[in-house]
């Protein structure tokens, strides 16, 4: 698959994700959680919630529209934007290892899965915008 067939897929993936992250509440069963909490703090997961959505939307969007742009190098633009795409889900796939407890997955099958998956994910987005803005 081409460059540009990657940031594409990417797009889709990210689109997939933006929709998925604005269900996290009911699908990790987090609401007896979140109702205990302080009400700053219910507002704050949601807002981040709903702007993380909207951040990967725009980095879809973007990689949508200008996929070819970006992939062949055409302005510099386009490989800041790649960078800086690169660089959010570099640092996501650290913090994929890094930051979660692995109590949180480990002895689980289904939840070790989900982890592997989602950092295969992230590194493979960090690694094709990576390669669109440093790959020439």
């Amino acid at each position: 698959m081409s460059l540009a067939g990657l940031l594409v897929a990417a797009a889709v993936l990210q689109c997939g994700i933006a929709m998925l992250n604005l269900f996290l509440v009911p699908l990790l069963k987090f609401q007896p959680e979140l109702v205990r909490a302080p009400l700053l703090l219910r507002e704050i997961f949601h807002v981040h919630a709903w702007f993380i959505s909207l951040t990967l939307a725009i980095f879809a969007t973007l990689t949508f529209r200008f996929a070819r742009e970006i992939a062949f190098g055409s302005n510099e633009l386009g490989r800041w934007l790649a960078a800086a795409i690169g660089i959010f889900w570099g640092v996501r796939t650290v913090l994929q290892v890094a930051y979660y407890s692995s109590s949180h997955w480990r002895g689980r099958l289904d939840r070790t899965l989900v982890h592997v998956a989602l950092l295969l994910l992230y590194g493979g987005f960090a690694a094709v915008y990576l390669w669109a803005a440093f790959g020439r």
